[in-house]
């Protein structure tokens, strides 16, 4: 009987410990079920003060974690290892993972607040009637210069930075569709070009310009351009502005020929434990007055019109962020180019890397 009565509790608390670590490693993982809202972002993307309000109004506890490309957030999330309620990938990604059916469809029943969003900024090609996705924030790829070193008349174009005057002054963002984009854009070709002869022109165009390329770097652009380090560079429109904030002399240009056009948005994936959650948060974003104080925040423009009514008017009014509907005709959406391509655009970009000199 003793020895019944000893293997009985020694199960017992076998069992207390496999739930008790269950439960811990849930929450190590972020998955500690309806009171959390996983959330899988940009680092620094989000004003922290709106995460505590969300927490106090709705209830839930928000787990964030961030990622730093949409390649890393994708294969995280394909691999499913993370229970994740929110995710804000790039219109491009957004378009790869529908096809991968990574993402779970919206109800748009239990979204309040989708009408505050501009028309401009719904059922866009990579997402058709927002079936997946809603939007969160946008901006352009463009040029950063400095007023103490580059005069305004001389930085209106993609060209320009071809001027023989910018040797070894210019930073570049480290990113093959943007940077080979750019060649391309130059050339009047899309930024989503898969013809050959367009490519190898753009390249052979972007080598000459390496003796004026000072760095290809990320994050660093703004330490760099804030300290005057360097005159030119060619980054997002929402790091422009932090930088802008930070130096007085710095100014952010859209190129005369077009650019990229993007917008990052919500989604929710498919493994999602707390949809409930995500809804919560989605319809807290799209409140007007949070929207503004995030993109007040973060520096990015809001697709958010309501939001617009509540910012001040030099943002809203500044065409270099808020770009009239005539310069937005010649920006592009990227596009998911499939592997073969994403790996040809990785390979050009690569080898210009390395010709630079």
């Amino acid at each position: 009987m003793k020895k019944i009565t000893s293997l009985f509790i020694g199960i017992v608390l076998v069992i207390i410990v496999l739930v008790f670590g269950s439960h811990q490693l849930e929450k190590s993982t972020g998955m500690a079920g309806a009171k959390v809202v996983n959330i899988y972002n940009w680092g620094d993307y989000i004003d922290p003060a709106l995460i505590k309000k969300f927490e106090k109004e709705s209830g839930y506890k928000v787990n964030y974690e961030t990622f730093d490309s949409n390649e890393a957030m994708y294969t995280k999330i394909q691999q499913g290892g993370t229970a994740y309620d929110i995710a804000i990938p790039s219109e491009y990604m957004i378009q790869k993972m529908i096809k991968a059916k990574l993402l779970l469809p919206l109800d748009h029943t239990k979204i309040t607040g989708l009408s505050n969003i501009g028309d401009s900024f719904l059922n866009l090609d990579f997402d058709p009637g927002n079936k997946y996705s809603v939007p969160y924030f946008w901006g352009t790829l463009g040029i950063v210069y400095n007023d103490k070193f580059v005069d305004e008349k001389d930085m209106t174009s993609w060209d320009d930075l071809w001027r023989p005057e910018l040797k070894d002054n210019i930073m570049l963002i480290d990113g093959a569709r943007e940077i080979i984009g750019l060649g391309l854009n130059s050339l009047g070709y899309s930024v989503n070009s898969k013809d050959m002869n367009q490519l190898d022109e753009a390249v052979a165009k972007l080598r000459k310009l390496t003796p004026n390329v000072k760095a290809i770097v990320a994050d660093e652009i703004k330490m760099y351009m804030e300290n005057e380090e360097s005159a030119v560079a060619v980054t997002f429109s929402g790091e422009a502005a932090d930088m802008m904030y930070e130096n007085s002399h710095l100014h952010y240009v859209i190129p005369k020929e077009g650019t990229n056009l993007w917008s990052d948005n919500i989604v929710i994936p498919k493994t999602s434990k707390n949809q409930k959650g995500a809804y919560a948060f989605i319809n807290f974003m799209l409140e007007p007055k949070n929207a503004a104080q995030n993109a007040e925040y973060i520096g990015y423009s809001t697709p958010n019109q309501a939001a617009m009514k509540l910012m001040p008017k030099e943002v809203v009014e500044d065409k270099q962020f808020y770009p009239t509907k005539k310069m937005m005709s010649k920006m592009e959406v990227y596009r998911d180019l499939g592997s073969k391509y994403l790996g040809i655009y990785n390979d050009l970009f690569l080898e210009l890397k390395m010709y630079r000199r």
